[in-house]
């Protein structure tokens, strides 16, 4: 405080003076820089937990790759017909339950609802493993689905938490190579397994492992229950449109699926469901844009050609990646003559591919933290690749059935991570609820995809197949021309015990059913390139929680000491529950 006195004079009748004291307040201190983003200490707690999630992706990945080789001599075993159906059972259950994941870990909190999915797996892979029919299969792959796509997406949730999206490259980086490693393993050992008729072992091996990913979450994973009563938590719930599209989801699957073979694609029983669905999905968006209102669906969806192009982008990769990793293995078995073992083994350039090719998307994000190229690049090696694969016959030689695996291979790797950075970047990542239903929503259009994927291009295979199978094949599986598509997959482990020249007949119709999946392939990839155009460069947040939800509220402005306090308390809270304190 500064004083500075004087003496004023005032004349007049009574000429006086009057001693005055000025008072200068001073002058305001500069106000200190804004704290830089909290860099939170990641302790033993953080690691374990991320080991977690890398468990339950490591599952997901074994299913994916060690089932899909194995899968015809699954069914052979099980004297059944329907393939497709022993993979879209898994596919249509983790779809069907995706929508409500992003409600539940906001209402309930992320380690209970991750608990009951890894439970669902599990009790799914006992089915699994004990199936003595092909319904006992469907339902223990059902409850293999419902856990997966359940569990995959809170695990996102929990990484999107504690990491923030500009440094989430990196750790991506580390899952795709958990990836690497369950890809690398899982063709050999499904072929393996199944070759010896110990294909029971598949299901079973993943109950280790969910056991261990269940005691690490359990043990280390805060437990971060949102508060209210259990009416408010049900209430909060986006009841109406999840039944929507669920519903709508479940008819265009079931569509699809039937189509071309149990019924034909102009039969009542595939047309009425398919149109029924995806007029339920339009009508879904329309409530949720105009009426619901509620978070299913993120608001930037609608409003944002970024993440609006990510959601499109997923969803054209999921179909071309489950169409590649489902019938490939297809191609090598029936066409090639490969046992399932063989099939595992030369399955090992896409199974590598894939998983390098996204660690370089996730460390090349972080370091020139821009996400475009990525995309473009990704999409164009697809397109290429999957062109490439048309080259395929019967005849090719193993060199360049390996060889071809590559590109393709590399462009899902990077799409496989690329997509994610679109969708997320517009949304506040303050805003740690909105993050889980973006992820939740994200992952609900990856998995729904892969389901077409599956099932689409399983119904192109049968297609060509009822149409090139020759008659003398059909008539020594005691079934008549037409049926083609109803016994193939469950005929694989006869070729090759066949005459010539009947054998290369059959070892041809696969090749040309193969090859008119990669050329639909080819232009769903094309498609998937041009999403690209609506996408811009959003900077991607530089913030980020430690090992758990911790959300950061602003102070009231003006309110210095109180954004200081915040701030200890928040880096309080980030150490403790990163086992620091």
């Amino acid at each position: 405080m500064t004083e500075i006195s004087g003496t004023a004079s005032v004349h007049g009748r009574d000429s006086s003076s009057t001693d005055v004291t000025i008072t200068i307040p001073p002058a305001p201190e500069p106000c200190p820089p804004p704290l830089p983003p909290l860099e939170p200490p990641r302790g033993v707690r953080f690691w374990m937990v991320f080991l977690s999630t890398l468990l339950v992706d490591m599952l997901a990945a074994l299913d994916l790759t060690a089932v899909s080789t194995a899968l015809p001599t699954v069914v052979q075993h099980l004297h059944g017909r329907d393939f497709v159906w022993a993979g879209a059972a898994f596919t249509i259950a983790s779809t069907a339950v995706l929508p409500l994941v992003g409600g539940l870990v906001a209402s309930f909190g992320r380690k209970p609802v991750l608990v009951v999915f890894i439970v669902l797996f599990c009790v799914g892979s006992v089915l699994c493993g004990a199936a003595t029919t092909m319904g006992m299969l469907f339902a223990g792959r059902a409850l293999q689905g419902l856990g997966s796509g359940g569990s995959m997406s809170v695990t996102d949730i929990v990484v999107a938490d504690m990491v923030s999206l500009a440094e989430r490259g990196k750790f991506q980086g580390i899952s795709a190579a958990v990836w690497a490693l369950a890809c690398a393993v899982g063709p050999p050992i499904g072929g393996a397994l199944a070759g010896s008729g110990a294909w029971r072992w598949l299901f079973f091996l993943n109950l280790p492992i969910c056991a261990v990913a269940t005691g690490f979450i359990c043990t280390f994973l805060p437990s971060r229950v949102p508060t209210g009563s259990l009416k408010d938590k049900i209430r909060q719930m986006d009841w109406i449109g999840n039944a929507v599209i669920i519903a709508s989801t479940l008819l265009v699957l079931v569509a699809i699926t039937w189509g071309g073979a149990k019924y034909s694609w102009t039969s009542a029983p595939v047309l009425v469901p398919f149109v029924v669905g995806i007029e339920g999905i339009v009508a879904f968006f329309a409530l949720e844009r105009t009426w619901l209102k509620g978070k299913t669906v993120p608001e930037q969806f609608f409003t944002d050609l970024t993440t609006l192009s990510g959601y499109l982008g997923t969803f054209f990769h999921g179909i071309v990646s489950l169409a590649l990793i489902y019938y490939y293995p297809v191609y090598l078995q029936a066409s090639k003559s490969n046992s399932p073992s063989r099939s595992g083994i030369d399955l090992l350039p896409l199974a590598f591919a894939i998983p390098l090719a996204a660690i370089f998307t996730g460390i090349s994000v972080e370091v020139l933290a821009r996400y475009r190229p990525q995309n473009y690049l990704g999409w164009a090696l697809t397109a290429i690749g999957f062109g490439l694969l048309t080259l395929l016959k019967a005849d090719s030689s193993r060199a360049l059935a390996l060889a071809l695996q590559v590109p393709v291979g590399a462009g899902l790797g990077i799409l496989w991570i690329s997509t994610q950075f679109p969708v997320l970047a517009p949304i506040a990542s303050a805003d740690a609820d909105a993050t889980a239903y973006a992820l939740a929503f994200w992952i609900f259009a990856r998995t729904f995809a892969q389901g077409w994927g599956v099932v689409v291009a399983g119904a192109l295979l049968q297609n060509a197949l009822e149409r090139d199978l020759p008659g003398a094949f059909l008539d020594s599986l005691g079934k008549g021309k037409g049926a083609g598509g109803e016994v193939a997959y469950a005929a694989i482990p006869f070729i090759p015990a066949l005459a010539e020249p009947l054998r290369r007949e059959v070892r041809v119709a696969f090749a040309e059913g193969a090859r008119a999946v990669w050329v639909a392939m080819t232009g769903v990839a094309c498609v998937g390139f041009l999403t690209c155009v609506m996408m811009r460069e959003v900077p991607m947040d530089v913030g980020g929680s430690g090992a758990a939800p911790v959300e950061k509220k602003p102070p009231p402005p003006g309110d210095e000491e109180s954004a200081v306090h915040s701030d200890l308390e928040l880096e309080s809270q980030v150490a403790e529950a990163a086992g620091e304190k």
